[in-house]
């Protein structure tokens, strides 16, 4: 019989390979061409994995852990050996659950319920029975199963977080990963083998551990363990909170809405964010020389409608709050900096005017009246139209900018007037136990929601314009969290149920051809477990609001 030979073109060259070549071993005739490792692949296109092997004449893109994508895998797939390392030391029967909560420094927070005690020596066997697990190179395999056939295993494997996920789900089979005799879902694709994985440190940290990875532009390097221990008591709250209420996972959540008072479970998470904001006013009261509240958070976090909430509960205690935008403080548009591209750079501190912003706060501090500019953006000029602002003796400026956390913004005035918020939609909910859902990911949602119906922007531009917002969220708001006096968590367990039809009509509507389509593909996969919840039943002060729209609050 003859050998079948086909054509494949990577970059300017053409080669032929058999038929049936993997496209691993394919990578690995390219692998001293590439700065990283190689471990996903586009065929023609489409994204696949290396397992897979060639059909036909076509084009390869190979994909390493520096992209996006690659870099996704690598800490999908790192998460398969570390529960697997886990069950192996302490043995199956020893362990109730594994569970990957969320990001704490530059890796994940995890913790394990069971008859073990989490002590530095046991974590010392995990991490070196992970290392033995890279140098034998153990293959991560894949394999297609019935839906129905999932959920029996995994009832059996006392996996029933994932039984529960799979009840809902309406697609007919579910891919499951292995490495040896250990089986798991993960949501995504993985690298090829453990042997890809050489790159992590163990920590024990507060009542679990931290799987320490590295960062995308440093693929090879684990950085050091720095823990954000305001930001990690916020995400904790929220996970107990959750946890008290019976919904750690996706499938909770589903059976919550299927099975019980969807209206109870909406007004409960309602009513304990007004509780907190509610706190946070008591907080500014008590400190009776706070004139200026500064709030600041990554996009699509619900400052405005925060903002609002919280002059409320202020009012509610004797104080008069009057808005001030950091935006109407820009620099005229010729005196703006420009990025590396050329472009203006809205996102920095320097296309902040940040002495005037501090000459009249410091004048009002004073008892001066002031004349507030407001920004023009067409003409990208400030105008002087308001009254003149003159600070009373009740009020306090509530303040809502990117830079709001940032010392340099508020350099000239004194902390002891100042209280600083720092507000983000901190999702405590997870699909399984093994698979997280990304902040990151909620706020694309959200904002691919709000940008549709606030100003007409497709989904496939928002999800275009994405990395350069994280870039500049990266940069000017998370180095300065810790600043805070106090965090919020502006998560709606029970949000993505709402999104959900919203944001699906909108991701359906990205062209195959797009590069934004892959990205709306993954996510309407995602948002594929949850079961759906009428807006009606949101209230009209929700933060939830500002997205869906019909609230009562002008944002």
């Amino acid at each position: 019989m003859n050998e079948v030979f086909y054509t494949v073109q990577v970059g300017d060259c053409d080669r032929k390979f058999r038929e049936g070549t993997t496209y691993l071993d394919i990578a690995k005739e390219y692998q001293h061409e590439y700065e990283h490792d190689i471990v996903l692949v586009f065929v023609d296109g489409r994204l696949q994995e290396l397992f897979k092997t060639l059909k036909k004449d076509c084009k390869l893109e190979f994909v390493t852990t520096a992209d996006s994508l690659g870099y996704k895998a690598y800490r999908r797939s790192m998460s398969l050996m570390l529960v697997k390392a886990v069950y192996d030391v302490a043995e199956h029967k020893n362990i109730d659950k594994v569970r990957i909560h969320y990001s704490v420094s530059k890796g994940y927070y995890c913790t394990i319920e069971g008859n073990i005690e989490l002590t530095q020596e046991f974590l010392d066997k995990v991490e070196r029975r992970m290392r033995t697990m890279v140098e034998k190179n153990l293959p991560i395999q894949k394999k297609s199963v019935h839906t129905d056939d999932a959920i029996a295993m995994f009832g059996e494997h006392g996996m029933h977080d994932k039984e529960r996920l799979f009840h809902y789900r309406r697609v007919s089979r579910v891919n499951i990963y292995s490495m040896n005799e250990f089986e798991d879902y993960y949501y995504g694709y993985m690298v090829p083998s453990a042997g890809y994985l050489k790159y992590f440190k163990l920590y024990l940290y507060d009542e679990g551990f931290v799987i320490q990875m590295p960062v995308m532009n440093e693929p090879e390097a684990v950085p050091p363990f720095e823990p954000q221990n305001h930001l990690f008591r916020v995400l904790q709250e929220s996970t107990k909170w959750g946890d008290i209420q019976g919904i750690e996972t996706v499938g909770d959540l589903n059976d919550k809405i299927t099975k019980s008072d969807v209206n109870e479970l909406v007004l409960v998470q309602e009513a304990l964010q007004e509780e907190k904001i509610a706190q946070i006013a008591e907080q500014i009261k008590e400190r009776s020389d706070v004139r200026f509240v500064l709030i600041a958070g990554p996009s699509s976090s619900s400052k405005t409608t925060f903002s609002h909430r919280l002059s409320v509960q202020l009012r509610a205690n004797g104080l008069c709050p009057y808005p001030i935008a950091v935006d109407n403080y820009f620099k005229e548009r010729e005196e703006t900096p420009r990025d590396e591209n050329g472009e203006f750079d809205f996102e920095g501190l320097g296309a902040v005017d940040v002495e005037l912003f501090n000459l009249q706060l410091q004048e009002l501090l004073e008892g001066k009246e002031v004349v507030i500019p407001e920004f023009n953006f067409v003409t990208g000029h400030k105008e002087y139209k308001r009254r003149p602002k003159k600070l009373k003796e009740n009020e306090v400026l509530v303040i809502e900018g990117i830079h709001c956390l940032n010392p340099e913004l508020t350099r000239k005035l004194p902390d002891e007037n100042k209280f600083k918020i720092y507000i983000s939609a901190l999702t405590q909910l997870n699909i399984d136990e093994h698979n997280r859902i990304p902040t990151t990911d909620g706020r694309l949602i959200r904002r691919i929601v709000r940008d549709a119906r606030t100003r007409g922007t497709s989904a496939k531009e928002t999800i275009r314009m994405w990395p350069a917002v994280r870039k500049g969220e990266e940069r000017n708001i998370f180095p300065y969290q810790e600043e805070a006096d106090v965090m919020f968590n502006s998560a709606l367990i029970y949000e993505l149920a709402v999104l959900k039809p919203y944001v699906e009509a909108q991701l359906f509507g990205i062209e195959r051809d797009c590069p934004e389509y892959l990205e709306a593909k993954r996510l309407l996969k995602f948002l594929d477990y949850f079961v759906g919840i009428g807006s009606e039943k949101v209230p009209t002060n929700s933060l939830l609001r500002e997205f869906i729209g019909g609230g009562c609050f002008r944002v």
